[in-house]
């Protein structure tokens, strides 16, 4: 992070939890030297950005709002600021939201959590964010259609149905599968040593691998794989090849 000022947009309806958003993130031990405008209606804070009063560096929002939700409200947002970092930070189960905000081409998600240690992770995350951190980019290099949660035990918590599909599995066949079984041996050992480690550090993997279906054939991936704050992994795939 540059030494600089940041200014911090962030939209909730609860007032009380937009007053400790700001003050973990203002704070001096945060390390973030920032000021956090605080919005509690989605309306006023498109009004407010489109006023352009105040040179944004971040919008962080809450997801379950009355006026929108806080993902239709940040691709409000994207559609006139497309390079303004845009994190999710909602106390939604993640895998209810996961297909939007990778869909949505949103920069991050971090789920609310009890005591300090969320708004903790969400310094990092908008810090993470603003440094030029990457997105959930729908149009990179094709559409990633399909969108699984993979666990701490390495297995799928719960997959959607595009997912599912370019396996030609059930979603309800994949919940409970190692992730190793939708890969090829040879394509497992590659995610082993180049990409979970750089996921497990907090980064991100975006690139192409091999898949596994049912039937034992396989076919080229574009995958994009990050770690939620929980410890488990969010994937977003599509296939290259019929």
């Amino acid at each position: 992070m540059t030494e600089r000022h940041y200014e911090i947009l962030h939209v909730d309806d609860d007032p009380e939890m937009g007053e400790i958003v700001a003050t973990y993130l203002e704070r001096e031990q945060s390390g973030l030297d920032c000021t956090v405008h605080l919005e509690h209606s989605p309306m006023a804070a498109l009004e407010e950005l489109r006023e352009g009063t105040t040179d944004y560096d971040c919008v962080v929002s809450d997801y379950e709002m009355p006026e929108m939700n806080g993902i239709d409200f940040l691709e409000a947002v994207r559609e006139s600021y497309p390079e303004l970092p845009l994190l999710l930070f909602s106390g939604t189960e993640t895998s209810d939201v996961a297909a939007e905000v990778v869909h949505a081409g949103l920069t991050d998600y971090l789920r609310k959590g009890f005591g300090g240690e969320s708004y903790t992770m969400l310094v990092r995350r908008v810090e993470h964010a603003m440094a030029g951190g990457g997105a959930f980019d729908p149009e990179t290099e094709v559409e990633l259609n399909g969108v699984g949660v993979v666990g701490v035990d390495e297995s799928f918590d719960e997959v959607d149905d595009a997912y599912a599909s370019l396996y030609d599995y059930d979603a309800g066949e994949i919940a409970g599968k190692d992730w190793t079984e939708l890969h090829p041996e040879d394509e497992v050992d590659h995610i082993k040593t180049h990409v979970l480690p750089v996921v497990r550090d907090g980064g991100e993997w975006t690139g192409r691998s091999k898949g596994l279906r049912a039937d034992g054939s396989t076919f080229t991936e574009s995958k994009m794989v990050t770690a939620l704050d929980d410890g488990r992994m969010l994937i977003a795939v599509s296939a290259l090849d019929a």
